[in-house]
């Protein structure tokens, strides 16, 4: 591979913000695999945030690069998953790509087909183009795309705040994870956080059913295990907080102390393996880890910030914003859950 931006390259980020900021350009944030694709002729790379390759586990889209970009050229973009009925993203799909056996690879390559969406463009031919102001890379990118077999794309780009805002609110519908806001003068500045990412936040009150230690030793707590009830009266293991200071860890292991009861009793204790009703049925994924966790008993409330649900799981580790112990825990339950109105991937992907 002989290009003029070679890999590894790491990726330009965003720095988080409150809110859309005025005068820049606006784009949706993905909710993906991070990717800087390089292409020499029949030599595709797919490079993730952390540089290591992806390539083996997304042939489908190296096929698409092959066929719909330009012979020798460096973009990047992000990996996304529709769902199977092509309304919204789906990150679990995304993430069951990732596996090591390269026959379960070829079939989900078939079953949960991947999409690429392009926002930058850092080489055409013997181009460097890192060096030009954004707009003239986009409008470049653009150019070179053209017309493709839809599994690549271009993302949606505005530079009206009053669009910028619209999509916020309506594309989380569609799996979206919020708003970049990008300055159209703006060289491509890898590995430092150029750009703005403003991401949805919601609130929910959670029961804290049990904890993991902290990696470095018994004395501190890791990160909560959390759970919302169902319709049906049941606890569901809902996902984790694990933002604390070294301080904070070994007080909640104090304060935790008169909660901890057995498996016996627990809601979960009749998995009987010490891991969350989530992690037992995917165990694959973490056969040489240790999941083992603390069980407590349902009995104290903490409210957490998070952006939005993947299936009934928080995307993303929460953030733990206060105890809340006017709150009854069979009380924390997923229908009190604000959750963004649906809205159709397509009618994004549409969008110029």
């Amino acid at each position: 591979m002989h290009l003029p931006v070679m890999p590894p390259v790491d990726p330009m980020l965003a720095k988080v913000a409150p809110q859309i900021p005025p005068g820049l350009l606006y784009e949706p944030k993905w909710d993906g695999f991070r990717t800087v694709v390089f292409r020499d002729g029949d030599e595709v790379e797919l490079g993730s945030r952390n540089t290591k390759p992806m390539q083996r586990y997304f042939p489908d889209v190296v096929a698409a690069v092959l066929a719909d970009l330009p012979e020798r050229c460096v973009v990047d973009g992000e990996i996304v998953v529709p769902s199977a009925d092509g309304t919204h993203l789906d990150f679990e799909a995304l993430l069951q790509r990732i596996h090591p056996a390269a026959s379960r690879v070829t079939l989900l390559a078939g079953q949960t087909p991947a999409k690429l969406v392009l926002w930058d463009l850092l080489a055409v031919g013997d181009d460097d183009l890192r060096g030009l102001p954004l707009a003239e890379r986009r409008s470049r990118l653009e150019a070179v795309v053209g017309t493709s077999s839809g599994a690549v794309t271009v993302t949606p780009q505005t530079g009206d705040l009053a669009t910028a805002q619209r999509w916020f609110s309506q594309f989380e519908g569609a799996g979206l994870d919020g708003v970049v806001a990008k300055d159209p003068a703006s060289t491509y500045q890898a590995g430092k956080r150029v750009m703005t990412k403003v991401k949805h936040q919601r609130t929910a009150d959670c029961v804290v059913a049990g904890y993991r230690l902290h990696t470095s030793g018994p004395d501190a707590v890791g990160s909560l295990l959390l759970g919302l009830y169902t319709d049906d009266g049941v606890l569901a293991s809902v996902g984790v907080a694990g933002a604390f200071t070294m301080a904070r860890r070994r007080e909640l292991l104090e304060e935790l102390a008169p909660l901890v009861t057995t498996l016996e009793g627990h809601p979960w204790g009749a998995l009987a393996t010490g891991r969350t009703p989530r992690e037992a049925e995917h165990s694959r994924w973490a056969a040489n880890r240790d999941l083992s966790f603390v069980p407590l008993r349902p009995e104290r409330v903490v409210e957490v910030g998070y952006d939005h649900l993947e299936g009934d799981r928080f995307r993303h580790v929460t953030q733990l914003l206060r105890w809340r112990p006017d709150r009854d825990p069979l009380s924390c339950r997923y229908d009190q859950l604000d959750e963004p109105v649906s809205y159709d991937l397509a009618e994004v992907l549409s969008v110029r």
